[in-house]
């Protein structure tokens, strides 16, 4: 981490991010492609996903999380920021001339070789079945079902811990401490994913917010009756309503939001400790 000198006010506070673990390099223009801003509005132009908009400019690196290249070895160029999410990316070239982009693990350098095969050695990078990793593994980039791609445990610094394997499944503890099984034909990489001291940055300023596209949230309290539940009354009042609930209404407090008929609840074996 990168600790500031107390300079300025915003500056008393922050703690921001370490580049100087990473290569100094420009990324591959062949895997960037334009990311299209939607400021928080669905294809009806309503705003879905509130407090977003602005924000410095980017473009969306292509990151392979099928990892679909068996028993091909491939070296690890660079480690390269990436501003579309919290970890960092490794640039891959492979020993038949392919270049590639993955989610870098923790401690995976420049110069280190890494594989994806059915069965690999058990070292950060490597990619292999779940049926094929030891109990008391931590892995990452996990395919829920055998072919779909690596879609869970994916932000910086998370890992699953193997715990066993039982009638074609394995049971894996994922980072919200639920315990869950897959399929022990679904592939995972071994090791944390990396920038495991992203919990510990500390914004500073409003200003980097605003960087990042997130505007500032107002309180419910704070508006007319006609924009929240809360909103409205002189001087300061209270919530007006039993429950709490959002903008929109809709109850949010101690209430279940998981749909009881989701297909996936039956390979949930423990749900999360809240």
């Amino acid at each position: 981490m990168k600790y500031y000198k107390p300079t300025t006010p915003s500056r008393r506070h922050m703690i921001g991010p370490d580049f100087s673990q990473l290569t100094k390099t420009e990324p591959l223009r062949f895997l960037k492609e334009h990311l299209k801003r939607t400021g928080g509005r669905n294809n009806q132009g309503r705003i879905t996903a509130g407090h977003r908009g602005g924000g410095a400019k980017k473009q969306y690196r292509l990151v392979d999380f099928k990892q679909d290249k068996f028993n091909i070895p491939a070296t690890v160029f660079s480690l390269e920021y990436d501003p579309n999410r919290n970890a960092r990316i490794a640039r891959l070239h492979f020993a038949d001339g392919e270049k590639r982009y993955i989610i870098a693990p923790q401690d995976l350098k420049p110069g280190d070789k890494i594989i994806t095969s059915e069965k690999a050695p058990l070292k950060p990078g490597n990619r292999m079945k779940l049926k094929n990793i030891p109990q008391g593994s931590i892995v990452h980039n996990i395919e829920p079902f055998p072919g779909s791609g690596g879609k869970m445990v994916r932000s910086a610094g998370n890992g699953a811990t193997v715990l066993a394997s039982e009638g074609g499944y394995v049971q894996l503890v994922m980072p919200s401490s639920e315990t869950r099984m897959i399929s022990e034909e679904c592939y995972a990489s071994i090791g944390n994913v990396s920038n495991m001291e992203h919990s510990s940055v500390v914004s500073g300023k409003a200003g980097r917010s605003r960087w990042l596209g997130i505007r500032p949230k107002v309180r419910g309290t704070a508006m007319n009756p006609v924009d929240h539940p809360y909103g409205g009354g002189e001087g300061r009042q209270g919530r007006g309503t039993r429950r709490p609930k959002t903008a929109q209404g809709r109850i949010t407090g101690g209430v279940k939001t998981r749909n009881r008929k989701n297909k996936s609840n039956k390979f949930i074996i423990r749900r999360r400790i809240k």
